[in-house]
């Protein structure tokens, strides 16, 4: 077990190099760094995205789950040629966020040789929201894992980030075989809120995600996110959620969005931290607070949950070759907030665990 705690001068003063919403992360690793374009409709996006254009080419992985015609949109990105390693990164997003959000990300792992790929699960960003669905971790686990068999790959560097944290870790334990590393960004799901947290049933979280507006998701973003403090920056971030809100096909979202949170409430994968078999890192902003029905609970029991220093430490001690990098006064995306530290963290962790053979 190893555990780093980094100073956030570094990173604070990386991110006063952002200089606006079209950059999505201004860094040493900048240069020629995609973003996210959008071409903005007045009654805003549709369930698919269709006016959404992705940092890189997106392709369409069509499968048949639970009596439903499936399509998984995702971006393959080969590396530049002549930095072929052979070694490939699987990216996998939050719950509020698309494959989309992993382009400051992506761009330096092409530099370094890296293959990447990136799905909007099943659910999520382009791809396919079916409305009488049974989600499960397991699922879209299964999913992911039979598109990168169609691909032909074999092995793969797994890295999650909030939801796609317990969505990597599930993973990591069902095919071990096939995954070279896990890193878990800021992942929810370090404990089991429903110890404490009453529970709701879908209908619930559809009447909570209904009345939800462009307001209030900039207030939650930045209130649970970024500590009070909103940037140019972060926009793209916001976007996604605001366009659907305003779109035409709002309550298909806000009933896929109701059952994905019924899967992260109701499928904790905190107990099986000791049965992780692959290297993990941690990269944890410390600030963050983020805690699945904080609201419904007591000023009291709140301030117990979410205490992401602590949980981290607790995951760091449970998962067996765990190494536990956290990030003093970085909230709930460091790839935002803390790029270069981020960058260099999980950089250097992936040249140091080769695939096994």
């Amino acid at each position: 077990m190893k555990v780093t705690k980094l100073s956030t001068t570094f990173a604070l003063f990386a991110a006063m190099l952002f200089l606006g919403a079209s950059a999505i992360a201004q860094t040493v690793e900048k240069s020629n760094q995609p973003v996210i374009e959008k071409k903005q409709i007045s009654n805003g996006y549709d369930a698919r995205l269709s006016h959404v254009d992705y940092p890189y080419e997106t392709k369409t992985f069509t499968f048949e789950a639970q009596g439903h015609q499936l399509e998984m949109v995702y971006m393959d990105v080969q590396p530049e040629v002549g930095l072929t390693k052979g070694e490939a990164v699987l990216l996998l997003h939050g719950k509020n966020f698309s494959g989309a959000y992993w382009a400051n990300t992506i761009a330096p792992l092409l530099r370094r040789g890296y293959r990447v790929v990136v799905p909007d699960q099943i659910g999520f960003g382009k791809s396919s929201k079916p409305e009488c669905f049974q989600y499960t971790f397991h699922g879209l686990a299964t999913y992911t894992f039979n598109l990168l068999n169609s691909l032909g790959i074999e092995r793969i560097h797994v890295i999650g980030h909030s939801m796609g944290g317990m969505l990597a870790t599930r993973f990591a334990l069902m095919f071990p075989g096939h995954a070279s590393s896990l890193t878990l960004v800021n992942p929810i799901g370090l404990e089991d809120w429903k110890l404490k947290v009453p529970y709701r049933p879908v209908e619930w979280w559809f009447e909570q995600e209904l009345a939800k507006t462009p307001e209030k998701v900039r207030t939650y973003m930045t209130a649970s996110y970024f500590d009070g403090v909103w940037k140019p920056q972060y926009e793209p971030l916001v976007d996604l959620q605001v366009g659907w809100i305003k779109g035409p096909d709002y309550r298909q979202i806000a009933k896929s969005s109701a059952l994905t949170y019924d899967m992260i409430f109701t499928q904790p994968v905190v107990y099986e931290f000791g049965l992780v078999k692959v290297p993990t890192l941690l990269i944890i902003g410390t600030r963050d607070r983020t805690a699945l029905g904080k609201g419904l609970v007591s000023d009291e029991v709140r301030k117990t949950l979410g205490i992401y220093d602590q949980i981290a430490l607790n995951a760091n001690k449970a998962i067996p070759n765990s190494q536990l990098e956290l990030l003093d006064g970085i909230g709930h995306i460091p790839q935002y907030e803390a790029f270069d530290k981020y960058m260099a963290l999980l950089t250097a962790f992936l040249a140091d665990t080769k695939p096994a053979h």
